[in-house]
C-alpha cells in the first residue's frame, strides 16, 4: 500500500459507517483543539508537543489505520506514553473530550465506532504504563 495515497482496505470497518480520511482528519483536529485548551490535558501536551503539524498528521495516520485499515501508521504508542506522569484522571478526561468531540463532528454510528476504539486504546495504554493491575483489572492509584 502506498502511504502517499493510502486507500481503505476492502475489509475496513470505517467506510460502511461513512468514515473517510476527511472525517478522521476533522475529528483529530477538532479533538486536539479541545485538548490544547483543556486545563487538565493541555499542560501535558504543551510539555511534549512543540510542533503540532507533524503530531496531528501522525494521529490522522493512526486513526486511518484503525478505521480504514490503511496500514500507514508505523509508530509505537506505548513508549510515547511512558514517563509522562499520566494518571487515571487524565484518561478519564481524554475519553470524555474524545467522546464529546466525536459526537459533535461525526454521524452517530461513526462516533460510536471511534469512541469504542478509543476506550480500548485507553485501556491498553493504562495496562501498559501500569495504571491497571493486569491480574485484577482494577485501576491503581498511581503508576509504578
Amino acid at each position: 500500500m502506498d502511504i502517499d495515497d493510502p486507500r481503505p482496505h476492502p475489509k475496513a470497518p470505517g467506510p460502511a459507517l461513512g468514515i473517510d480520511r476527511a472525517m478522521v482528519t476533522h475529528l483529530v483536529h477538532a479533538f486536539y483543539d479541545e485538548v490544547r485548551r483543556d486545563s487538565i490535558l493541555g499542560p501535558i501536551f504543551d510539555k511534549r508537543v512543540k510542533d503540532w503539524t507533524p503530531h496531528l498528521e501522525k494521529l490522522v495516520r493512526f486513526w486511518c489505520s484503525i478505521a480504514l485499515m490503511t496500514a500507514e501508521y508505523h509508530g509505537r504508542p506505548m513508549p510515547a506514553h511512558m514517563g509522562l506522569g499520566i494518571e487515571p484522571n487524565h484518561f478519564v478526561r481524554w475519553l470524555e473530550l474524545f467522546a464529546e468531540t466525536a459526537q459533535r463532528v461525526c454521524p452517530p454510528e461513526a462516533a460510536n465506532f471511534f469512541v469504542e476504539r478509543a476506550q480500548n486504546i485507553a485501556r491498553s495504554l493504562q495496562l501498559g504504563i501500569g495504571l491497571i493491575d493486569p491480574l485484577t483489572g482494577q485501576l491503581r492509584a498511581r503508576a509504578r
